[in-house]
Parts: structure tokens; sequence; C-alpha cells
């Protein structure tokens, strides 16, 4: 299984937006490689949901609940979103100063390609950051 980080701006979609809709349509994405990541997704992965801009923080663990498919926000074939589905708000929010801060995480995609939307983290990293969020299990 593989696990992925998401950024939005709370003033643009917020966890807490997520949580209340249940369910939302991951579109928009006009990135090469975050369009790689989100075609790469399986249903049920792991997402950290990351407040951008505002905040910089992981905040909360969605879940993919639908696969990669045609983007309907555009008429250009090339691009694709996900479905995701709120699981749980994490008991204390990760900031990006912390991430910065823990030398196991100076590899994560999050530190090295700060622009990307969507991200791929790894097992290693996905297991640091929850036990820095207070959160026992690991995905």
């Amino acid at each position: 299984m593989a696990h992925w980080l998401i950024k939005s701006e709370p003033d643009v979609y917020s966890w807490d937006q997520l949580v209340k809709d249940k369910q939302t349509r991951w579109d928009g994405i006009r990135n090469y490689a975050a369009r790689l990541h989100l075609r790469a997704m399986k249903k049920g992965d792991p997402i950290f949901f990351y407040h951008s801009n505002q905040g910089t923080e992981i905040v909360g663990i969605a879940t993919v609940s639908k696969e990669a498919y045609p983007d309907p926000s555009t008429s250009d074939p090339a691009w694709f979103a996900v479905d995701i589905k709120p699981l749980k708000k994490l008991a204390k929010p990760v900031s990006l100063e912390q991430i910065k801060k823990e030398k196991k995480l100076a590899a994560m995609a999050l530190v090295r390609i700060s622009r990307l939307s969507v991200q791929p983290v790894s097992d290693e990293e996905w297991n640091i950051v929850m036990k820095m969020g207070g959160m026992e299990s690991a995905s």
C-alpha cells in the first residue's frame, strides 16, 4: 500500500470542509509529476491532508475512495482526478517547521519539492509523521 500527501490552501478547501462534505473529487491538478502520482493512487491508499500557505501543517488523514479517472474540470483528456474521503484528524497537527527539523524526514518530498501538490510518502516517513502527530496506528 502506498502513502500520499495532498496539499490544499485552507481558505480554498480545508480539512474541516472535507469532513463536512464526507467525500470530494480531487481535481484541477495541472502538474505533470502530480498527475503521475494521482494515476498511481489506489483505492484505500492513505493520504496526509496538508494545509498549505496558511498553517503549513499536516492536519488529517484521508483515503482514496475512487481511483484516477478523467478530470471533469477540463476537456483535456491528459488530466486526472481521484475521489478522497476523510479518515481521521491528527491528534496534533504536524507543522512544516517540525518536519524540517526531523533529520529522518530530510528526503521527504514535502521538504525537497515543496511546491508539488500531490506527492508520495515513504512508509518510514509516514510512520514518523504519525508519531509526531500523536497517532498510534501506522495507517
